[in-house]
């Protein structure tokens, strides 16, 4: 008799993991808190999979032989609970389709940057002709992609939420890129636990693994011996100078293998700031270790085109150019843009605030900030802590205001930086509506000034 499987949460990672629970002849059963996004829905009508939207049937889902659940849902739901109660195999989506890969896992994890991480990886293996297929936190889903074809590679981004979830998957090569504070009402408001969280990438590594750490990250290094593992362990980082691995300065990246140092040029990269370096450094290791030639390495970071809302180039006006970061939803994201240039700064920045502590960026906004733009329903916590920093503040809860003060305020040579460090939930759907929206008014206002984009 088959297995029963209920999936818990109808998302992405939810939906795909049951069609493919439903392809390897499980018998599957969704069930969803709230309301199923239609597009799911049609794909679970279509494949004639069972579900319910609009709360948990208990009796039904404690019959399962395993549950699939969403990274979404919290391991003290009382859903979870009823089902640890009644001694049922808790799964995450991740861990039941790596049941179904067989080819080399590469999972990437970290606070910030990961989702760069994981598409440059990602370009260089296939620039390099590599099979690799591309899942997890970023694009569709494992199960989604396993469900077309096999590949022989597998780029992951990994939230902390996905690793909690895991129990026998490994990744052949894993990357740690940081580990700041984010999340912490998941983990009772503990540092340490979500830092734990982030280190369970080393999950069920062995000698043959591979291990690719920030070694600039004063909680990874912190933490370093404590989660030790048998993988073979890469640094990459600034300061430190390794026997083997890379690390980069201002205007080079280096990368040394214990015998030679080869060199790849900063300002030959399409990607910059000192976290992008790290980025690019981090998945440099990757292509190393996966035996892909420097040559054919630098080609693929030569051509690499970034997603959307991260540091992305709207255009240059008037000698202004204007940045859209707004995936850049807490202050450590926030850092990162702000270190990235030289030029003045127009700052637009807030949302709704998930209990920053702005002191954290306090002196490199002194530096580099010449006008603060407060965009959001509730400016109150973002004005007050940069009062006295920034020597002019302006307020409003339009994004169409917020251009037109920083087109109004900006002088040759700034840069106009949409970077909220806040969720976007007070105006906008999510952080890609209030992306669109910026270079929307951006491209409008330019328009409107009869400008010519560069």
């Amino acid at each position: 008799m088959a297995k029963s499987i209920v999936v818990l949460g109808g998302g992405e990672s939810g939906t795909g993991a049951a069609l493919l629970a439903q392809q390897k002849a499980y018998n599957v059963f969704l069930s969803d808190q709230g309301l199923i996004p239609e597009r799911y829905k049609k794909e679970l009508l279509h494949a004639g999979i069972s579900f319910e939207e609009g709360g948990h049937s208990l009796e039904k889902i404690i019959t399962a032989d395993i549950i699939i659940k969403s990274p979404g849902i919290a391991n003290d739901a009382p859903v979870v609970s009823a089902a640890i109660t009644a001694g049922i195999e808790i799964i995450g989506e991740l861990e039941f389709a790596l049941r179904f890969a067989a080819g080399k896992v590469i999972m990437i994890t970290g606070t910030n940057g990961k989702t760069t991480t994981t598409l440059l990886c990602h370009h260089i293996l296939n620039s390099a002709g590599l099979d690799a297929g591309l899942a997890g936190n970023v694009g569709n889903s494992l199960s989604r992609l396993l469900l077309e074809r096999s590949h022989a590679y597998y780029v992951l981004e990994v939230s902390s939420f996905q690793l909690d979830d895991m129990k026998l998957a490994r990744a052949d090569i894993g990357v740690l890129l940081n580990i700041t504070p984010d999340h912490l009402n998941r983990y009772n408001h503990s540092f340490d636990s979500y830092a734990a969280s982030k280190f369970q990438i080393l999950r069920n590594t062995t000698k043959g693994d591979v291990f690719i750490y920030n070694a600039e990250d004063a909680s990874i290094s912190t933490l370093l011996d404590t989660y030790r593992t048998t993988a073979r362990y890469v640094p990459v980082g600034f300061n430190a100078v390794p026997k083997e691995g890379i690390w980069s300065d201002s205007d080079q990246i280096y990368i040394s293998d214990g015998q030679k140092t080869f060199h790849i040029q900063l300002n030959e990269l399409p990607l910059r700031g000192k976290h992008n370096a790290t980025n690019m450094m981090a998945s440099i290791a990757v292509a190393l270790a996966l035996e892909i030639s420097l040559d054919q390495i630098k080609a693929a970071l030569k051509t690499f085109v970034n997603v959307p809302h991260r540091l992305e180039f709207v255009g240059e006006f008037k000698g202004v150019r204007f940045y859209n970061d707004s995936k850049a939803t807490n202050v450590e994201a926030v850092w990162y843009a702000l270190e990235s240039f030289n030029e003045p700064i127009i700052w637009i920045a807030g949302g709704v605030d998930k209990g920053n502590d702005y002191r954290r960026i306090e002196d490199l906004v002194r530096k580099k900030v010449r006008v603060l733009i407060a965009l959001g329903i509730d400016n109150h916590s973002l004005v007050h802590t940069f009062r006295g920093t920034v020597d002019e503040i302006y307020s409003t809860d339009s994004m169409y205001t917020a251009v037109k003060y920083a087109y109004n305020l900006a002088q040759k040579g700034d840069v106009v930086l949409l970077s909220p460090a806040c969720s976007s939930f007070d105006l906008f759907r999510n952080y890609e509506e209030r992306g669109n929206k910026f270079k929307e008014a951006v491209l409008g206002a330019d328009q409107h000034l009869n400008q010519k984009a560069i």
